[in-house]
């Protein structure tokens, strides 16, 4: 290299030898050439002496003034002469040119990466050498790049001086604003060349075309996982190393990622900012909003290859993919249960941890799920959003719709392979598969009581601690189960919702009127294994099986007789008590049990319901047609054990 004066051959020699003779005062810095050390000096004392005499702006040299000067007239010297974008500085339009070349002239000695400019070299070998000399006065953070620093400052004053003229927002800085005006414009520069996808960003494109590719180039040294972004691998090393660096200023909840934190910042605020523009339905997050209004169009863009079930969004494919491939990838670290999905086992986590983060304001009540928190939030204000087209009911959950709309429909689509009996939901068939199991997971911790289903088990653990938190509002009686209170109230208000279609009788429940209905049908499906009598109700089996048995379960504490039903020992306890609570409207009769009740009622209504076929004879009570047909067939069951005469009755 030649030069034309002596002084410029001597400071080039010192780029070989590596002598830097002008050392800063402050920080110790070396410099080849004292004014490189007198333009850096003034990065300690802030003097900005070179100042534009058209906008008061000031600088550290003459050269960044001079520069700065072009930008006010507009003058721009250097012209492009591919593209004709014109340059206030050669330099700028040399590092331009370069983009059409492709020329990266600027090589690192450490991994051979190629640069377009000097600059860009010097901040990629900080990533090698670890030097990040820019720090922040406020906070002691360090950046490898001063522009870095300049934004990071803005922090801490709060500064956007980058204005949008359409809707007043503010931004750090000058790309961002661009960005957001392309909201406005709605201008997408940036086209995939696969699928035509249109990006506002260069870097959203880059990111996107890895879809195609299959290029993941950002690996996690811990894991061996690979990532499509720089940005996503950071994020997922704190997974690693549990940093949650973003605390909520409210209840110190913290998270790996900023955005996490803004979202829940909003269910403290309870922000909704994203309005759909159909319905006027509100979200928390951009995400929730467009999910939404696919509802509207009716959009679901990701099909199942399997069996062609088309969702919404591509996560719910995944996980449903997982119901052909059995696959659970997600393993509980307490007892190595297994799940299809992340959430799932954080849901089951909280059965090992205890935790219940979601607290309802009205009674403290605290749930698991925040799903959970919504349902019973609705206990309190009454809304029941879901509606049934056919008959209107209205419902809490979307679900409860959907199995109610089986009733119109009659579907059945989960179908036992045992019995090939068919249910309305996955949950009523997993139950019954328990029948053929014999499983019963379900065991109470205080007496071993096991039960198939865990709502069995949590009103059995009621008859122990004598819970009973569904009080009548009429006479203040207490019941384990809301629908126990449902069917009591109906005593009072008089009304029986089920009809039976064959003889227009009325009964207060569903299951009432089921087994009213195998009266007309003649099904009795409950047999016994030893003299195979049948039966309508499974309870009638068991109390009948007890005949054979001898076994009589229940005691009186009083005068320790047994009974083989809860309902005899009920109606005994009364012969102590004097209780009589069952009143006759006719004549006010007064009778221990209700059945008895309606014995009696039927000598003023003059009702027999119980026919016999073969002389058309008509009976008040059951027992009195059993006897009855004896008289046809001479049939005497009950005999003596000393001298073998037999008898009619008992």
């Amino acid at each position: 290299m030649a030069f034309k004066e002596r002084f410029d051959l001597s400071v080039h020699h010192r780029t070989h030898t590596g002598e830097k003779p002008y050392i800063c005062s402050i920080c110790s810095k070396a410099f080849i050439v004292k004014c490189a050390l007198l333009r850096h000096h003034r990065t300690h004392t802030g003097e900005r002496p070179y100042k534009c005499s058209e906008c008061d702006r000031a600088f550290k040299t003459n050269n960044e003034r001079s520069l700065h000067q072009r930008s006010h007239p507009g003058e721009k010297l250097h012209i492009c002469s591919i593209c004709g974008k014109a340059f206030i500085v050669k330099g700028i339009l040399l590092r331009h040119h370069r983009i059409h070349t492709g020329e990266r002239p600027y090589n690192c000695s450490e991994c051979d990466k190629a640069f377009k400019n000097k600059n860009e070299l010097l901040l990629h070998q900080r990533t090698h050498t670890g030097e990040k000399p820019y720090k922040c006065s406020e906070c002691d953070k360090a950046f490898k790049a001063k522009n870095e620093l300049s934004l990071h400052q803005r922090t801490h004053t709060g500064e956007r001086p980058y204005k949008c003229s359409e809707c007043d927002k503010a931004f750090k800085t000058k790309n961002n604003l661009s960005l957001h005006q392309r909201t406005h414009t709605g201008e997408k520069p940036y086209q995939c060349s696969e699928c035509d996808m249109a990006f506002k960003e260069k870097f959203n494109r880059s990111v996107h075309e890895r879809i195609h590719t299959g290029e993941r180039p950002y690996k996690c040294f811990e894991c061996d996982k690979a990532f499509k972004t720089k940005n996503a691998l950071s994020v997922h090393h704190r997974t690693h190393t549990g940093e949650k660096p973003y605390i909520c200023s409210i209840c110190s909840k913290a998270f790996i990622v900023k955005c996490a934190l803004l979202r829940h910042h909003r269910t403290h605020t309870g922000e909704r900012p994203y309005k759909c523009s159909e319905c006027d339905r509100a979200f928390k997050t951009n995400n929730e909003r467009s999910l939404h209004q696919k509802s509207h169009t009716g959009e679901k863009p990701h099909i199942c290859s399997i069996c062609g079930k088309a969702f919404i969004v591509k996560g719910a494919l995944l996980q449903h993919h997982r119901i052909h491939t059995g696959e659970r990838p997600y393993i509980c670290s307490e007892c190595d249960k297994a799940y299809k999905t992340k959430n799932e086992l954080l849901l089951h986590q909280r059965t090992h941890t205890g935790e219940r983060p979601y607290n309802c304001s009205e009674c403290n009540k605290a749930f698991k799920r925040k799903s959970d928190l919504s349902l019973h939030q609705r206990t309190h204000t009454g809304e029941k959003p879901y509606k049934c087209s056919e008959c209107d009911k209205a419902f809490k959950e979307k679900f409860n719709l959907s199995v109610h709309q089986r009733i119109h429909t009659g579907e059945r689509p989960y179908k036992c392979f045992e019995c090939d009996k068919a249910f309305k939901t996955r949950n009523d068939l997993s139950v019954h598969h328990r029948t053929h199991t014999g499983e019963k997971p379900f065991k109470c911790c205080e007496c071993d009581k096991a039960f198939r289903m865990k709502h069995a088990l949590s009103v059995h653990q009621k008859t122990h601690t004598g819970e009973k938190p569904y009080v009548c509002s009429i006479c203040s009686k207490a019941f384990i189960l809301k629908g126990a209170l449902l069917r009591h109230h109906r005593t009072h208000t008089g009304e029986r919702p089920y009809k039976c279609s064959e003889c227009d009788k009325a009964f207060k429940s569903k299951n009432e009127l089921s087994l009213h209905q195998r009266t007309h049908t003649g099904e009795k499906p409950y047999i016994c294994s030893i003299c195979g009598k049948a039966f309508i109700v499974k309870g009638a089996l068991l109390r009948h099986h007890r005949t054979h048995t001898g076994e009589r379960p229940y005691h009186c504490f009083v005068c320790d007789k047994a009974f083989r039903s809860k309902h005899a020992l009920s109606v005994h306890r009364k012969t102590h008590t004097g209780q009589r609570p069952y009143k006759c409207s006719e004549c006010y009769k007064t009778f221990k049990g209700k059945w008895e009740l309606s014995l009696h009622q039927r000598t003023h209504t003059g009702e027999k319901p119980y026919r016999c076929f073969g002389f058309d004879k008509y009976f008040v009570r059951k027992n009195l047609l059993v006897i009855h047909n004896r008289e046809h067939t001479w049939m005497k069951q009950y005999k003596c054990s000393e001298c073998d005469q037999a008898f009619h009755e008992n």
